[in-house]
């Protein structure tokens, strides 16, 4: 997350935090917080099903995409978006991995930065699933 400017003099976690200071809040940490979610360090993706998360800006686990007034605006739009494409994609394949690891094998370890990245990304080979007559475009007249 970007810095924020402390607009008052407030306390935070017992910490006196000046007017004008600069605040980096620790969205890693928050990610990794075994008291807000439970088993933080496994991958498990379905652990947004199984908890009641709020998506509209008011849930502060998800605080990558920000909170309350400064909510990001589209992050509907990127869910739809992945949705969407995961579909087609999924749809349209076959995948095989470029690699016979099993998902035991595969390193979730992270690459750091401004944007986390696993350190061994995965590869996957995709296969046309369906007929190539269906893949070849159709002239539309408007």
């Amino acid at each position: 997350m970007l810095l924020h400017r402390a607009s008052a003099n407030v306390k935070v976690g017992g910490y006196d935090i000046p007017k004008g200071s600069n605040v980096h809040v620790n969205v890693w940490a928050v990610a990794r917080d075994p008291a807000t979610w439970k088993n933080p360090l496994e991958f498990r993706p379905e652990r947004f099903l199984e908890e009641d998360v709020d998506m509209k800006g008011h849930d502060y686990r998800l605080l990558p995409f920000g909170a309350g007034r400064r909510v990001c605006p589209g992050a509907q739009l990127g869910i739809n978006m992945v949705t969407s494409m995961l579909g087609h994609l999924l749809h349209h394949f076959s995948w095989a991995p470029a690699n016979s690891l099993s998902p035991k094998e595969i390193d979730m370890s992270e690459n750091p930065g401004l944007v986390t990245y696993m350190r061994t990304p995965l590869q996957a080979i995709p296969t046309p699933r369906l007929p190539p007559m269906l893949y070849k475009r159709v002239a539309v007249d408007m």
